[in-house]
């Protein structure tokens, strides 16, 4: 059997006090694709960089397989140097690699390679490091957040470049469908150590919630297990010295495990601060334009957004995404068309480049705003520290400069501040970026049930699909258009076009040729399609309870060990179930669509 390209083993790291890692383990083999996933802090990041060899670990064993090739993409490249971005990916090249490669990526990347480092945006720099890592199509790849700043039609494109690619994986992404789509296994870094499952990150919660379950019936066990020895200890009979003494022994290493026993860390607690309540109305926009020179971003839009709606805005960098939302919370004044605020407002805003931050300032002061102590929230006053506590930070980092933060934690950092205001409506501009799983789900739920009101700017199509009630899209030349429901919703209505294609305009037919043709029958649905719209409820439901069926009996965890042949026949039959459910439920929807729309 072939060594592994990359194996770390039993690696241990400390900062300070409590081990950052504590002998977590990677391996890698040619074609794996790994997500690896923990919480804020917990280290995912330093694990990355001591497989690209960036970082000494202070214990384990370290092995790289000397011929192969490892690529690693950072939070924030390093640029610094290279007059063109096309210089910097090239640089990136070994003698043998193919220059072509490197404009192939660049090219669908949205960058044509002669732009200046020093004045590239966060998705440009993210899009040039992406094409400076993946051009020598190396035997690993490291991608630390690869999907950060990138808009949708990129993550789309990028999904499929690493599916199709030869070169293995570690991902490390807060973007669930990204995750879903790309990796085959999963690595989970909890309280310093790795546990593995050797099946894609969408099976990882319900994977992680019964690990989390079993260790806490074990931990009660022991628990209960050590008062039982107390008592015997205190009140049982006399016996032999030499075994009275073993189990006075046994005794004390149970006492020591509990003690040193990592409990799983809670989960922040994510409330908006209550508010009065606003008007129905909340923004009426009519008519609305915005150019930047000879670029119409905004051409003649109009909407009318009410209490309650929670709004999506999405497409590509460069679209106009905030500049349209900007317009409409009245930061920014149309070129033409009016915008009506409606009374009452209380707005809160989370911005997209998290300018608000100075690095220097300590975590108490920023969320206090440098006035002591204590700050209101929901009416009441609560010290900082407290507050604190609630997103997740210990008591000791409350003199802590932001700058020591790392991203998760500095955006749960602004994530705090901005729903200690009082506020109505919610403006969020990437709210998700660089948030763990943990605190994107509280974040959606906060977001999904908030009683005000919520505009959204996002690349997280998971997100989006679970949040918002509509979606306004561009659909090019500076024309915006509102759909209905979530992420998915609008795809199925625009139909197989992506958000950067324009759609395509039918040339009408000669009112002459117009006159001669007959005049169309009212349309219905074929026999074949209205039997297909009356039985595939039915079969969705029967095959939605084989796939549950199968999912249980994946969910013994020791039937891997007993048939490992059994366990992945089983997953390609559940892979293969869940393929034709999804293909039914589209196909239902389609006609579903269409009889509404005959019916109108």
């Amino acid at each position: 059997m072939a060594p592994p390209l990359l194996n770390l083993d039993g690696i241990k790291l400390t900062f300070g006090g409590t081990p950052l890692l504590d002998g977590a383990s990677i391996a890698v083999e040619a074609g794996d694709r790994v997500a690896l996933v923990g919480r804020n802090g917990s280290g995912k990041s330093t694990l990355l960089k001591i497989a690209a060899g960036l970082v000494d670990a202070q214990d384990g064993v370290v092995f790289r397989q000397p011929t192969a090739t490892i690529r690693y993409l950072p939070q924030l490249p390093d640029m610094e140097g290279f007059a063109t971005v096309r210089d910097y990916v090239e640089a990136g090249l070994g003698p043998a690699d193919d220059p072509h490669r490197a404009a192939y990526l660049l090219e669908h990347l949205g960058l044509s390679g002669e732009e200046s480092p020093t004045n590239l945006s966060g998705g440009e720099a993210r899009r040039a490091a992406l094409a400076r890592v993946m051009a020598p199509q190396p035997d690993i790849l490291l991608l630390d957040e690869p999907t950060n700043h990138l808009d949708l039609s990129t993550i789309e494109w990028l999904e499929e470049e690493l599916v199709r690619g030869s070169s293995a994986l570690i991902v490390i992404s807060h973007d669930r469908r990204f995750l879903e789509r790309v990796s085959k296994s999963t690595i989970w870094l909890d309280r310093g150590q790795t546990r593995r499952m050797d099946r894609g990150f969408a099976h990882f919660e319900e994977w992680r919630d019964r690990v989390l379950e079993e260790e806490e019936r074990e931990q009660h066990k022991l628990g209960r297990q050590i008062v039982r020895e107390e008592h015997w200890l205190r009140y049982g009979v006399t016996a032999r010295r030499k075994r009275n003494m073993r189990r006075l022994g046994e005794l004390q290493s149970m006492r020591q495990k509990f003690r040193a026993h990592r409990g799983a860390e809670g989960t922040a607690t994510l409330a908006a601060s209550d508010s009065t309540e606003s008007g129905k109305l909340i923004v009426e926009a009519k008519e609305i334009s915005k150019g930047f020179g000879e670029k119409l971003v905004v051409d003649r839009f109009s909407t009318r957004i009410q209490r309650g709606d929670r709004i999506g805005f999405v497409g590509p960098n460069g679209a106009g995404k905030t500049t349209l939302l900007k317009m409409l919370t009245g930061v920014l004044e149309p070129d033409s068309g009016s915008v009506r605020l409606g009374v009452n407002l209380e707005i809160a805003t989370l911005d997209q480049k998290r300018e608000s931050v100075d690095p220097n300032e300590t975590l108490a002061n920023f969320l206090t705003d440098g006035r002591g102590e204590n700050l209101i929230v929901n009416g009441e006053q609560k010290h900082v520290v407290s507050y604190m506590k609630d997103f997740l930070f210990k008591p000791e980092q409350a003199r802590t400069p932001v700058r020591e933060l790392s991203g998760g934690e500095r955006a749960r950092l602004i994530l705090a501040r901005m729903l200690s205001r009082p506020a109505n409506l919610l403006v969020l501009d990437e709210p998700t970026n660089d948030l763990d799983m943990e605190t994107l789900d509280l974040l959606q739920e906060l977001v999904a049930g908030f009683p005000g009101t919520v505009l959204l700017v996002s690349h997280d199509r998971d997100f989006l699909d679970r949040t918002v009630t509509s979606v306004i899209a561009p659909e090019g030349n500076g024309r915006w258009v509102e759909y209905a429901g979530g992420y998915t919703d609008m795809l199925a209505q625009r139909g197989s076009r992506k958000l950067d294609e324009k759609p395509v305009k039918k040339e009408a037919a000669p009112a002459a040729a117009r006159a001669e043709q007959p005049k169309q029958a009212a349309r219905k649905l074929s026999f074949k399609q209205k039997f297909a719209l009356e039985s595939l409820p039915g079969k969705m439901e029967a095959l939605s309870t084989a796939i549950s069926t199968l999912e249980d009996k994946l969910a013994d965890p020791a039937f891997y060990d007993r048939d490992p042949k059994g366990f992945a026949q089983t997953i390609a039959m559940l892979d293969k179930e869940r393929a034709s459910l999804a293909a039914m439920e589209e196909e239902w929807l389609e006609l579903e669509m269409l009889r509404e729309e005959l019916e109108s």
